[in-house]
């Protein structure tokens, strides 16, 4: 039996993601001053211009920072599952573009350090009554792609 999946949101990561053109995370540009923004942004929060183009963000960074939650945000806004598990979170730093904020796919904080490098990847946030899967993005520590590889 298939899982329909479908993103969080639409037009905050390239969706559908394949092996041929995996998951990136959508920006902009600011057409006036360069600067790069995550989610899309309308409006400059720098020079106050209102034009930008779309921009595909780095798959790949390193961990800023991170921390755990531990407990079930508020809700609303939160729509979550009910069975809450704790995770971590972290600022990754894309190179010469932003810091992102983003739940990471490693839940124990003694398996991270700042610094360590990070990919995109999808990840499930919550299961709708239909079985549809929602989909969220999360960075996950890249050392499991190496190691991925020897094991094969």
């Amino acid at each position: 039996m298939t899982t329909t999946q479908r993103p969080v949101a639409e037009g905050l990561f390239t969706w559908p993601p394949s092996a041929d053109a995996p998951p990136r995370l959508i920006g902009s540009e600011c057409t006036a001053c360069g600067l790069v923004s995550f989610p899309t942004a309308a409006h400059c929060v720098q020079c106050a211009g209102t034009e930008s183009k779309e921009r595909l963000l780095s798959d790949r960074g390193t961990l800023w920072t991170y921390t755990t939650q531990n407990f079930r945000p508020p809700s609303p806004p939160y729509d979550g599952p009910e069975a809450f598990e704790e995770y971590t979170v972290g600022y990754v730093e894309l190179p010469g573009e932003l810091l992102v904020e983003g739940r990471l796919t490693e839940p124990d904080p003694e398996k991270l350090r700042i610094g360590q490098p990070m990919r995109l990847t999808l990840v499930p946030y919550t299961v709708q009554d239909d079985g549809t899967e929602v989909m969220t993005f999360a960075f996950a520590p890249a050392e499991d792609d190496a190691a991925e590889e020897e094991a094969q």
